[in-house]
């Protein structure tokens, strides 16, 4: 039951600025339709593992759409499931997993911290980061988790290697040490102000 304290409060707070702080509802449907993208990555995932399943199987249309999704331009195309061609479409999968793991970031995450709170503290599937999530949280973990996916993207361009060329190579090499560097330049501003604000805390 709230306290005197906090209906009080709540009367002090100007109808204009419960009307700003409800604008934040307006997010929702952005969460909602990342909910829909979600369930879209689900099902391109399955499609892949049952093509993968009937191509390791000798499905002869499997195994076409199996060729079709690991094909390279002005590469070899594979003529049947060798250890390079499920290497790459397990890649593929995992990809998915890890795009889909984004969004559920982006989703709880975003919306506990910036719509409203989900009380799941005695949920027993509670995610452990959420305890403890805030917006500098979750852009740190936000950028850990592109680094995992462009780590994927450059496995799979290093395992085709000479289908693309070397400033191809060195691109996206070079993207993903931007990425690196920019999740590095992310943790330590945050461990500044973490450092900044514990300092002004003692004083």
């Amino acid at each position: 039951m709230p306290s005197p304290e906090h209906k009080s409060s709540n009367r002090n707070i100007s109808p204009i600025s419960k009307f700003i702080f409800a604008s934040r509802w307006l997010q929702l449907p952005l969460y909602l339709g990342l909910i829909l993208a979600q369930c879209v990555y689900v099902f391109h995932f399955w499609v892949e593992l049952v093509d993968l399943v009937g191509a390791a199987m000798g499905n002869a249309a499997s195994m076409q759409h199996i060729i079709e999704a690991v094909a390279v331009p002005n590469g070899p195309i594979p003529t049947k499931l060798n250890e390079t061609t499920i290497m790459l479409v397990v890649l593929g999968l995992i990809d998915v997993v890890m795009i889909s793991n984004l969004l559920i970031m982006v989703i709880v995450g975003g919306y506990e911290t910036f719509v409203s709170r989900m009380n799941l503290d005695v949920h027993p599937d509670q995610p452990e980061w959420l305890s403890h999530v805030n917006a500098s949280v979750l852009k740190t973990k936000l950028a850990m988790a592109i680094i995992g996916i462009s780590s994927i993207h450059l496995l799979k361009t290093f395992i085709n290697a000479g289908a693309y060329t070397a400033q191809t190579l060195l691109a996206q090499t070079g993207i993903h040490v931007v990425f690196l560097l920019s999740a590095l330049a992310i943790a330590y501003t945050d461990r500044i102000m973490i450092g900044t604000q514990n300092q002004s805390k003692q004083h």
